[in-house]
Formats: C-alpha cells, sequence, structure tokens
C-alpha cells in the first residue's frame, strides 16, 4: 500500500511539473459540406445577378493585350486573304468615329487646325463593294437557277446582302471588333458597311477573283437550308404558276382533293394535287382546300425553278477561269 501510495505522488508531482494545454474540440459534423453549399449558393446567386443586370458590352480595344495594328495584320491571316494594310485599316474607319474623335477634341479646347484627323473613311470602299458584291451575287443565282425570274433573283440577293445576314456574318468575322465607331455595340447600318468595305479592299487588293471567293464562302453558304418562297414572298401562287405553263406551252392546272384526314376534326389535313395533260405534276398539304391548292402551286414553281428540296448542292469547288470574275467587274 505504500508503494502505491508513492507511485499516486511522483506522478501528481509529474503531471503539476507538465504545462497544461488546452483540448481541442473536434469539429462539428457536416461543417464542411455547409461551407460547400454556401459557397455554390453565392455563385449561384451571382450568375443569376449577372443574368438579370448583365454588364455593359465593353470595347476590345479597352481590354488589356490589344494591339491594333497586330490584329489587323491577323485579320487577313486569319480569313487567308492578302490584304493591303492601309486599305483594310481604311476599311474599318466609318464617318461616325472620326466626327465623334473631331468633336471631343473641340471639346478639350484643342486648337481647330489639330482638330482634324488624318483619316479618311470608308465610304468610297463600301460603294464599291456593295456594288461588286450585288453583282456577283446576280451573276452567281443566274447561273445556278436560269429559269428563275428577275423578282426571285433580287429577292435573294437583298436577302444575303441585308443587314441581318451581313451582320451576322460579320460579327462571327470579329469584324465588329476592329470596327473603328462611335458607338458600341456597333449598329447594324455601320457594321453592314464596314462589311462592304472590307469587301471592297479584298477587291483593290487581291483582285475580283479572290473577292469573289469571298462573297461565295461566306454569303452564299447563308443559302443552306432556306426555301426559296421563305425569301421570296409571293402573294399569288397560282397565277405565276399559270403564266410559267403559258410560256412552256403547257395547259393551264386543273386542282384536284387527292386525300383527306380529320376533315370532322379541330387539325385537318388535305391534299390537293394538280394535273397537267391528265399528268401529275404537284401536290401540296394544307389545313384547308385552298391552302393545299396554294402549296401544291408553290412545289411546281420550285420544280420549274429548279430549287426543290433535293436539288443539288452548290458547287463549292475552285473555279479553273476567270472568266465569270471578269465580267463581274465589267458589270460592275
Amino acid at each position: 500500500m505504500a508503494s502505491g501510495l508513492v507511485r499516486l505522488l511522483r506522478r501528481g508531482s509529474h503531471c503539476l511539473l507538465v504545462p497544461a494545454s488546452p483540448a481541442l474540440a473536434p469539429p462539428a459534423r457536416g461543417m464542411h459540406k455547409r461551407a460547400r453549399a454556401a459557397f455554390r449558393f453565392q455563385k449561384e446567386l451571382e450568375r443569376w445577378r449577372l443574368l438579370r443586370c448583365p454588364p455593359p458590352p465593353v470595347r476590345r480595344s479597352e481590354k488589356p493585350n490589344w494591339d491594333y495594328h497586330a490584329e489587323i495584320q491577323a485579320f487577313g491571316h486569319r480569313l487567308q486573304e492578302t490584304f493591303s494594310l492601309d486599305l483594310l485599316k481604311t476599311a474599318f474607319v466609318n464617318s461616325c468615329y472620326i466626327k465623334s474623335e473631331e468633336a471631343k477634341r473641340q471639346k478639350l479646347g484643342i486648337e481647330k487646325e489639330a482638330v482634324l484627323l488624318n483619316l479618311k473613311d470608308n465610304q468610297e470602299l463600301s460603294e464599291q463593294g456593295t456594288s461588286f458584291s450585288q453583282t456577283c451575287l446576280t451573276r452567281a443565282f443566274e447561273d445556278a437557277y436560269p429559269d428563275l425570274p428577275s423578282e426571285g433573283v433580287q429577292s435573294l440577293v437583298e436577302f444575303l446582302a441585308g443587314e441581318e445576314i451581313v451582320c451576322c456574318v460579320a460579327r462571327n468575322l470579329a469584324v465588329e471588333q476592329l470596327t473603328l465607331s462611335a458607338e458600341f455595340p456597333v449598329p447594324p447600318t455601320v457594321l453592314r458597311q464596314t462589311f462592304f468595305a472590307v469587301i471592297g479592299a479584298l477587291l483593290q487588293s487581291s483582285g475580283p477573283e479572290r473577292a469573289a471567293l469571298f462573297i461565295r464562302d461566306f454569303l452564299i453558304t447563308q443559302m443552306t437550308g432556306k426555301e426559296l418562297f421563305e425569301i421570296w414572298k409571293i402573294a399569288n401562287p397560282m397565277g405565276l404558276l399559270v403564266e410559267e405553263l403559258k410560256k412552256r406551252n403547257i395547259s393551264p392546272p386543273e386542282s384536284r382533293l387527292t386525300r383527306q384526314s380529320g376533315s370532322t376534326t379541330a387539325l385537318p389535313v388535305y391534299f390537293v394535287g394538280l394535273y397537267c395533260d391528265k399528268k401529275l405534276i404537284a401536290e401540296g398539304p394544307g389545313e384547308t382546300v385552298l391552302v393545299a391548292e396554294e402549296e401544291a402551286a408553290r412545289v411546281a414553281l420550285k420544280k420549274f425553278y429548279g430549287f426543290t428540296e433535293n436539288r443539288r448542292p452548290w458547287d463549292y469547288s475552285k473555279p479553273r477561269e476567270n472568266v465569270r470574275a471578269e465580267r463581274t467587274v465589267a458589270a460592275s
């Protein structure tokens, strides 16, 4: 018993000599999961805030690591085209940009002689590019669809040269980021003018053949998957069909109801066939007999114009001769 008491005293004195250290509490269960969940919640709130109130667009030139001269050079290499750098820089300068910069200098009190910028706008290049593009597109559609009337060809040309298609192509080619304009985002009219100015610069730099290939590769390709009468609006397709049949010395068409389904329901379907000399030339569906007859007339017109759904794809092979490009330049 005395030996046990001695051991107790020794152990107690040893414990008294050791400095007391605070005991660490074990982490609460699930604390890390709650922290991760709170972080994800904050990220989701930030995403929704940006969706509801997006920040205003900023020019690429206002961001770091921007070299305008290098970007101009890279533009031609990216498109695999050879541009004159002076012409290409002029193609991106709009008159509204020159006016806005001169107005800013006047507000700063700079002398009148120093206010004027030594820049030339792209008005002349844009006019050349617009004229050449319209002539090139007209020639291309006339060669591809020789039976298509001039009104249809003009509708296709206006569709491809319109603001919607041209601005879509220009944005995908980063033309908007290089355009010098007073406003940003660049207005559609200014962006369209700049795109045609780029074509005008290519026309003067590399010749009509390369400019025609550029138009083919970036504008005519927008016709993929498009229907003729989605672009060319016709008020009376049956009347136009009768005129086309007269030109071909074919008797007027006779419409016959060939099939129908659900005529007593809310969604009926009728199929009307058009016959000439007892031969079926076209058939079209519709929710009424009149609509089906007009659709059949449109189908017949597509067959006459060679614009059917199973038509031959556009020939994107490299041209063997420069006759077409020279004809385009002569016409423009």
